[in-house]
């Protein structure tokens, strides 16, 4: 069954995108502008190199002007679980957390949609991953493309290199290879905790990295 992978995020390659709209303060746009910063267009590439099987639609919500909202990440997510997404992905985190953003995710988790967000690997909590019911994606150091880790039990850490020929690495890019792992592994519409357990059995290493130690610890059924 096809995924349809819904992005907030700052863009997309063009090929990659069934549908567009900006979320600005303005409010909703029908089209995207060109990704200014280039980081949707690095996610959404590894999100396609899950499967050619894949519909992706962009929620456009980072443009030349710099920061976004959380209304606007709201908005972007409600419309993505609109436009049919069955899995949204956001390689960002919000530091306040605010009524618009955790309603907006309460009803993509209520239609059924799994919803993975970016976590920095250290410091205090961020949003929307903070949220009950919302994968946590990270970078790990440790995992080579295609592996992720299981840090703890709604935490994974994936690959924290971007494609080839850019220079972007860290959370939202391991969170990246998160959604990635989940859209190879599972079937779109499965439930988050089904979704979990197939990203736990596909898991290369079990729990944080040991600083220090002589050798990471894997699962020993990798």
């Amino acid at each position: 069954m096809t995924w349809r992978v819904g992005l907030v995020d700052s863009g997309a390659p063009e090929g990659l995108v069934r549908a567009a709209t900006r979320f600005t303060l303005a409010g909703a746009e029908a089209s995207a502008i060109p990704d200014p910063s280039g980081h949707g267009s690095r996610v959404a590439t590894i999100l396609a190199g899950a499967s050619a099987d894949l519909e992706l639609v962009l929620a456009q919500v980072f443009d030349e002007a710099g920061p976004t909202t959380p209304v606007a990440v709201a908005a972007g997510l409600d419309w993505c679980v609109a436009a049919g997404a069955t899995l949204v992905h956001l390689s960002l985190g919000l530091a306040a957390d605010r009524a618009p953003l955790a309603a907006a995710v309460a009803r993509a988790l209520r239609a059924g949609c799994l919803v993975v967000a970016a976590t920095p690997a250290r410091g205090g909590p961020v949003y929307p991953a903070a949220y009950p019911g919302v994968i946590r994606g990270t970078g790990d150091a440790r995992c080579a493309p295609g592996e992720i880790s299981r840090l703890d039990a709604v935490t994974f850490g994936g690959c924290v290199r971007a494609p080839a020929g850019a220079t972007a690495a860290g959370a939202s890019i391991g969170a990246a290879h998160v959604s990635q792992a989940l859209l190879r592994w599972a079937r779109s519409g499965t439930p988050p905790a089904a979704a979990i357990q197939a990203l736990v059995a596909h898991s290369r290493y079990d729990g944080p990295e040991r600083r220090g130690a002589t050798a990471p610890a894997e699962r020993g059924d990798a």
